[in-house]
């Protein structure tokens, strides 16, 4: 199979991966953003359970893959030879924070944008346009000094790679015992808080809806590794991520011609469309505009720090926080405890009128 004929291959099944995830997030309102509001300011742990579960579901099917020969997470840029903690928590942290300046994370802003909020438009093109600057423009170079003065080697930390298991097994623990513990503590344990829930089993469309998300994590990793292999052009193994994919995909639109589409980029356009449709067939899609300039505001900081902080965490919540955490590397279960208390400073911030009052908030005993 011919190169061209083989990348539109892989970029049809990002499409079609991109289109059920869209459609799942629509239909069952997950949202990492939300989650987390919901947890602050009712006290509903609902969503967060199908963050989690969604968590976990990815994590044991990409490690399922992994055992099964399917799949070698260790190609992926999660498994990478240094930890690189430093982006990981300032990324985290300034995402986390931007996400709900700008009304959701990445995955959100796209799933926003096909049920016709004109908001997320905005967003997605400032969020491409950092990215990009971030990735290989005018901060890069901050960015890539930052990595390399304060990465650690996970042969420093007499491991093998940056997984989870591999650092336990650098401690002294068999390999394979590490990998078996690693997934009974965080996915087993992770399964077990979910559905001890009777409200959340209740909620049959949540739930099933966390089960599709998560499921696209392994699919993804299948696809660009199984059906995009290349023996004459081998290339990073991926799965669904968002924030460099919206850079990509702008600079895709704008040099069309002689270009190729990747996995990332159809993945995106792929969750506008399912979005779309579950809106249009649902009833719920509505035009939505900015209130005043205030709103405008808030978004277009939020954006900024989202493409930023994104490419320095090497990932936004469903890019470190599924597809990462399905690899088990370090280096994701930092940078999602980052966005996370990134988002939760977020929300007390806008609850409390201000950064300060917000982060004073968080500090208090």
């Amino acid at each position: 199979m011919s190169e061209i004929a083989l990348t539109t291959l892989v970029g049809s099944a990002g499409f079609a991966l991109g289109a059920v995830f869209g459609w799942a997030a629509r239909a069952s309102d997950f949202c990492t953003m939300g989650a987390l509001s919901d947890l602050v300011f009712l006290g509903d742990r609902r969503r967060l359970r199908a963050w989690v579960l969604a968590m976990a579901v990815a994590m044991l099917g990409a490690q399922g893959l992994q055992a099964a020969g399917l799949v070698e997470l260790g190609k992926s840029i999660y498994l990478g030879a240094t930890i690189a903690w430093a982006g990981a928590i300032l990324g985290g942290l300034m995402f986390g924070y931007g996400m709900t300046l700008a009304g959701g994370c990445g995955s959100k802003t796209l799933v926003r944008l096909g049920g016709g909020n004109l908001k997320s438009v905005v967003v997605v093109l400032v969020v491409g346009l950092f990215a990009t600057m971030t990735l290989k423009g005018l901060l890069a170079m901050e960015r890539i000094a930052i990595e390399q003065a304060t990465g650690i080697t996970a042969a420093r930390l007499g491991a093998s790679d940056q997984s989870l298991p591999a650092l336990l097994a650098g401690l002294g623990l068999p390999h394979a015992a590490a990998r078996i513990l690693t997934l009974a503590v965080l996915g087993g344990g992770a399964l077990v808080w979910c559905l001890k829930d009777a409200s959340f089993r209740a909620a049959g469309g949540t739930l099933a809806g966390a089960v599709v998300i998560g499921l696209t994590i392994p699919t993804g990793w299948a696809v660009t590794a199984i059906l995009g292999a290349d023996d004459f052009a081998p290339a990073p193994i991926a799965s669904l991520s968002f924030i460099s994919p919206m850079g990509d995909g702008l600079m895709y639109l704008m040099t069309f011609t002689g270009s190729t589409i990747s996995f990332g980029v159809a993945a995106v356009g792929g969750i506008i469309a399912g979005s779309f449709l579950s809106a249009r067939l649902s009833g719920r899609f509505a035009w939505e505009g900015f209130a005043d300039t205030a709103d405008l505001r808030r978004h277009l900081g939020g954006a900024a720090l989202m493409g930023t902080g994104g490419i320095m965490a090497m990932g936004c919540t469903i890019g470190q926080g599924l597809t990462g955490l399905s690899t088990l590397s370090a280096t994701s279960f930092l940078a999602l405890g980052a966005i996370i208390s990134g988002g939760l400073l977020g929300l007390r911030s806008l609850e409390e009128g201000g950064l300060l009052p917000g982060l004073k908030s968080l500090l208090k005993p």
